[in-house]
């Protein structure tokens, strides 16, 4: 399983602990916790999921107390069943149940977010469809949501703005139709930066493929809120020309008929936008 390195997640990390901290520390630790006192504890799962977002989970615990201990039992990507011990802690007590709140908020919430996306990778599974994420995600968790996306199985969409071209509806009527809005963007985008074009009925999918046979068309194509029969027309229509994307109404119960119909992704917002929190704790020991 691809790890994100220690930097990426630090900076979210410290930020989430400053915002619970605010301005005097947790004052009730100071209160009720002698001073050097000791704590063991485990971090375990209350349901059953997929693992993402564990190493918040460390360091979170040492930006509190650099000595502790953070003994790691399962990895992200990895399923479990409920009552697992995911982690085990050993250090300062103050520290830990300082840095507690935080650390479960976020291994809570990408543990939603990796077990929701296993959901729709099994009910498409066999298909041949990938299931992908969009920029739907909280501000300031991008990089950890879409982390917890590939951990349970999906693949990430465009991570911003400015790693792909995606021409919307919006894009294509201020540019005046498909064909100068995608012409504007093959003059800018090089050898290297994919172009796909959002269409909202199959005339325009004929406007883009007839773009592709010129040599200056799209990469791939999103079909937005197509039907059933509409998505089974592009993808004939198409015949294996562009990479075919399906988006809009997208659920676990219209997943797999939509993975069905031959198309190659299906972007999904709810994997970010809609994932319950995973129930996950911290107990002494």
């Amino acid at each position: 399983m691809r790890q994100l390195p220690d930097i990426m997640i630090d900076a979210v990390v410290r930020a989430t602990l400053a915002e619970d901290l605010g301005r005097a520390g947790d004052v009730t630790a100071q209160a009720c916790i002698p001073d050097g006192a000791r704590m063991r504890a485990v971090v375990g799962a209350r349901k059953a999921g997929v693992l993402a977002g564990i190493d918040c989970v460390r360091l979170a615990v040492l930006a509190m107390d650099p000595k502790a201990s953070v003994e790691v039992r399962v990895r992200d990507g990895e399923t479990f069943e409920a009552g697992a011990v995911l982690a085990e802690i050993e250090g300062d007590a103050r520290a830990l149940l300082s840095a507690e709140r935080t650390a479960l908020n976020l291994l809570g919430r990408l543990c939603g977010v990796a077990t929701l996306t296993r959901d729709y990778v099994r009910a498409v599974e066999g298909t041949g469809a990938r299931v992908a994420d969009t920029r739907k995600t909280t501000p300031g968790l991008r990089a950890l949501e879409k982390h917890a996306v590939v951990c349970g199985g999906g693949i990430n969409h465009r991570f911003g703005l400015d790693d792909a071209i995606l021409i919307k509806d919006n894009h294509v009527a201020v540019c005046g139709g498909v064909e100068p809005a995608v012409r504007r963007a093959r003059e800018m985008a090089g050898h290297l930066m994919k172009i796909e074009l959002e269409v909202d009925g199959l005339a325009q999918l004929d406007e883009a493929l007839a773009l592709v046979d010129q040599g200056v068309g799209p990469d791939v194509v999103m079909l937005d809120n197509f039907s059933l029969d509409d998505l089974k027309a592009a993808v004939a229509r198409t015949a294996g020309r562009v990479v075919l994307e399906a988006s809009g109404g997208v659920n676990l119960t219209t997943v797999r008929a939509i993975a069905e119909t031959g198309v190659n992704v299906i972007s999904v917002g709810a994997l970010t936008h809609s994932a319950a929190a995973l129930d996950v704790g911290l107990d002494a020991i």
